[in-house]
């Protein structure tokens, strides 16, 4: 049965059934050796003890309010409900957000005070919940969900992460998120390394991808243009790696054929790519118009049939 956007989130059902307390308790006891994403740090969280995210037992963050500024099916005529969390589980250097995300930005919140900002943004009128850099607090997340879906919230959760999730935290999501949006960077492990200090990351991502469209499949809009549920991917093409564009949309075709994809054409250099190190050099420039095209061109080459820049 297709659903619109008036229809109530996936997790209202899940909180109905005790089944998202249940889940939150299963994530919270992660924390004590951390293993919620890739890199496996399995440092004592609880103590306040971060890993590679620099993140403890209380989430961090950074900002929220509406966004105007995401796809157009996210951000409507209201704006999407976005929540900037402090630190990141990567290390990407070329980082748009790296005084936020490369170290414990923002305000320690705990869920209750994380729930009242979900519902704040529900009173803003926002169209959905957008999650932004969850990947290391899922437990945080889930906690909150429990008392603000409580408390009568009704948005739909995007989970707008970088493709760097692991596969069990992402199954703790199956019937709470709607539209995951991963920022899928990267397919091609030496440039994985050299420029996300990740080279698992191409491994990693196609598997988190992977089970993102198994749980919620291809992106569904409603009558009113604003996402439902699915999977909407993001690309951001890169100066001079037009041939790792095309191994990322020839996956996501693989995928489906019908996979949304935003191939934007924003890059700039950032963070240490701005400082222009030697190893960096090459990506020390902005993405040129005629790069962005041959990366759209690839993208319908490859056959996605929803490869856009919105």
């Amino acid at each position: 049965m297709r659903r619109d956007s008036t229809d109530p989130p996936a997790y209202i059902a899940l909180s109905g059934s005790g089944e998202l307390e249940r889940r939150a308790e299963r994530a919270a006891a992660l924390l004590a050796a951390c293993e919620l994403c890739p890199r496996r740090c399995r440092v004592d969280r609880t103590s306040g003890a971060g890993g590679i995210c620099g993140i403890g037992a209380r989430a961090r963050v950074a900002s929220y309010g509406p966004h105007h500024g995401e796809e157009a099916v996210l951000r409507g005529w209201a704006g999407s409900g976005t929540v900037f969390f402090g630190g990141c589980n990567l290390r990407c250097r070329f980082c748009q957000n790296e005084d936020i995300s490369h170290r414990p930005a923002g305000s320690e919140v705990g869920p209750d005070r994380l729930a009242a900002v979900f519902l704040d943004l529900q009173r803003m009128g926002c169209h959905n919940l957008n999650l932004v850099t969850p990947s290391h607090v899922v437990p945080q997340i889930l906690a909150a969900l429990v008392i603000a879906a409580a408390r009568g919230l009704r948005l739909p959760v995007v989970y707008n992460s970088s493709a760097y999730d692991a596969v069990g935290t992402l199954a703790l999501l199956d019937g709470v998120v709607d539209v995951f949006m991963p920022d899928l960077k990267l397919l091609d492990a030496d440039l994985a390394e050299l420029y996300l200090t990740a080279r698992d990351y191409p491994d990693v991502a196609r598997r988190a991808v992977t089970e993102m469209h198994r749980q919620v499949g291809d992106l569904v809009v409603g009558s009113d243009g604003l996402a439902v549920r699915g999977l909407l991917v993001r690309h951001l093409v890169m100066p001079g790696l037009l041939p790792d564009s095309a191994r990322v949309f020839a996956f996501l075709a693989g995928l489906s054929p019908g996979t949304f994809v935003n191939v934007m054409g924003q890059y700039r250099p950032c963070a240490a790519a701005e400082r222009a190190p030697d190893d960096l050099r090459a990506i020390a420039r902005r993405t040129t118009r005629a790069e962005h095209i041959a990366a759209l061109e690839a993208a319908r080459a490859a056959g996605l049939t929803r490869a856009t820049h919105a």
